[in-house]
């Protein structure tokens, strides 16, 4: 298999089914989005480097390479058109995961008692950057919203920020990152 078909020199791409659309439908920008959120996840985990260590590390990372797949079926049905059936659907499974996880993570966490900034240890920050990120493909794909015949993706992608945020306040607290509030007065 070639990297390269030469179909998108127009600037069109396919669909799940095979329609061609236009590189910059919102399609594409919902699932391009989820793309690059996932690229980001993986930036991040990278700098969990063997000398970073804690006893769940492993699980950590797995974790987001879960997330990581769990992303790439959310692409899918971002690209799959809205009048043929999606191959791999998320479920309420999916988005109780997160939430549990969520759960679990943040009971081991200080309360928080102002905002923070994205900062901390390079993987903390990278997940922040992931949450931004997640964030805007949220807002992409509430444009499709009737068109996606359920509303789990948004309920994923919503979800999925608030884990990616938690996340990256549990890696600052077990890698020793530092947590910056932010500053009223500056």
């Amino acid at each position: 298999m070639r990297i390269y078909t030469k179909t998108g020199d127009e600037g069109t791409t396919s669909l799940v089914y095979g329609k061609r659309v236009a590189k910059n439908d919102i399609r594409v920008e919902a699932y391009g989005t989820c793309d690059e959120a996932n690229s980001m996840i993986g930036l991040a985990i990278s700098y969990l480097h063997a000398e970073v260590n804690w006893e769940d590390k492993q699980e950590f990372i797995d974790s987001m390479h879960r997330i990581q797949s769990v992303l790439f079926h959310v692409g899918a049905e971002l690209s799959t058109p809205s009048d043929k059936e999606v191959k791999w659907k998320l479920t309420e499974a999916h988005v109780q995961d997160l939430e549990k996880q969520i759960d679990q993570w943040d009971s081991e966490l200080a309360p928080l008692k102002q905002f923070i900034l994205p900062s901390g240890h390079p993987t903390a920050a990278g997940l922040h950057t992931a949450r931004t990120i997640i964030r805007r493909a949220e807002r992409t794909a509430v444009v499709l919203k009737d068109e996606l015949g359920s509303s789990l993706v948004l309920a994923y992608l919503n979800r999925l920020s608030d884990f990616l945020f938690v996340a990256a306040r549990f890696v600052n607290q077990k890698c020793g990152g530092k947590e910056i509030p932010l500053r009223i007065n500056d």
